[in-house]
């Protein structure tokens, strides 16, 4: 035997020891795997924004705040910069979304909110900035009750003919605002009169947020009637369908009287309202 080769016995027990190594730090490293607690799931260029998974079932589950059924808190990735915004959300079944620009409005919102609280379903509020630093009482109550609270810009202008610099100002001001009244920057935001270009896009993306539009446009802004804004929505409601309505920017009594006999419609038509799902 050479000097340099290990006796057979020795060689054994080193062997031995090895392999009881090898299988304690490979089930340490399939433990941390498994424990390592996942980024939550944002959607590709390709697809869009997923529908909110249904809550556990109980009687007031649509009443809870959205956190209650998030993942451990974690320092979200910055979303891709996008070319477009999304126009709806696919997701399970008969899904709609309804969302509500300009607000929060006193005369307005508080109604929205106690027709949503009946019906136990939550929606998607992009506020503007002045109004909601006159009125975070509202944002508490719209984020208490499950809503999505979205960035609408500070005062409402035509994005493409702010500099760079104006675009980011009219949404960092108001997703600060949202920030210190909820605790948690927006993660959605709309472009008033859904004019977008590149440089919203890429703001947006470094603010941390991704772009909705709509798919279905109620003109309730134009105030054409209750029962033309109902006719409206029944005739366009589609799976993965988003509505626009207004809760502020004007009187939106119709667009309240609307949303009061257009929601147990959908409801009774088998939709379920949700919310996306970053």
């Amino acid at each position: 035997m050479n000097k340099d080769q290990m006796p057979l016995g020795r060689r054994s027990v080193f062997r031995i020891a090895a392999c009881l190594g090898a299988a304690v730090v490979g089930g340490l490293f399939v433990r941390e795997q498994a424990e390592t607690p996942g980024r939550p799931a944002v959607e590709g260029e390709a697809g869009g924004p997923q529908a909110a998974a249904p809550p556990p079932k109980a009687t007031t589950y649509r009443l809870q705040p959205m956190a209650a059924y998030a993942e451990p808190a974690l320092r979200r990735a910055r979303p891709p910069v996008r070319k477009r915004p999304f126009l709806e959300i696919p997701g399970m079944g008969r899904t709609m979304v309804l969302t509500f620009d300009d607000g929060p409005d006193p005369r307005y919102t508080p109604d929205i909110l106690a027709i949503l609280r009946e019906h136990g379903v939550r929606a998607m509020f992009f506020v503007c900035g002045e109004m909601a630093t006159h009125n975070r009482d509202l944002l508490r109550e719209m984020a208490d009750d499950g809503h999505v609270v979205g960035n609408h810009t500070w005062s409402h202008p035509l994005v493409p003919k702010l500099p760079p610099s104006g675009i980011r100002d009219q949404l960092g001001r108001t997703s600060e605002v949202i920030e210190k009244s909820l605790g948690e920057a927006p993660l959605w935001y709309r472009a008033p009169y859904g004019a977008w270009n590149r440089h919203s896009f890429e703001i947006g993306a470094e603010l941390g947020m991704e772009p909705l539009g709509w798919t279905l446009d109620t003109l309730d802004w134009t105030r054409p009637g209750t029962s033309a804004i109902v006719r409206r929505v029944m005739r366009g409601a589609a799976p993965g369908v988003v509505v626009l309505s207004h809760d502020a920017g004007g009187n939106r009594s119709q667009s309240v009287a609307a949303l009061r006999s257009y929601l147990p419609k959908l409801l009774d038509d088998g939709y379920w309202i949700t919310v996306p799902r970053r």
